[in-house]
């Protein structure tokens, strides 16, 4: 019983580290998807490579996406860090 009490404790917190519940990424102005597809289609590029896109927003700050090459030939937006031009 003692050595269950701590798997089953276990359990429970590895089952709160989903990241299934993040909501998706939505594009921004500047983003290679936003208004829809984009403008090329990458038809030489494996499938699941990774394309990465920084651009400046509206308000100066510095903008990293990193995409991943869908099987349909989409890119999926999956990760966007904020920052600042120059950073401390």
């Amino acid at each position: 019983m003692k050595a269950l009490l701590p798997a089953l404790f276990a359990g429970a917190l590895l089952a709160g580290c989903s990241s299934a519940d993040r909501p998706a990424l939505e594009p921004i102005p500047g983003s290679i998807t936003y208004g829809g597809k984009p403008r090329t289609k990458l038809t030489k590029s494996p499938v699941g490579s990774v394309v990465y896109n920084q651009f400046y927003n509206g308000t100066g700050q510095r903008v990293e996406e990193t995409y991943i090459l869908q099987p349909d030939r989409s890119l999926k937006l999956v990760r966007r860090e904020i920052g600042p031009d120059f950073p401390d």
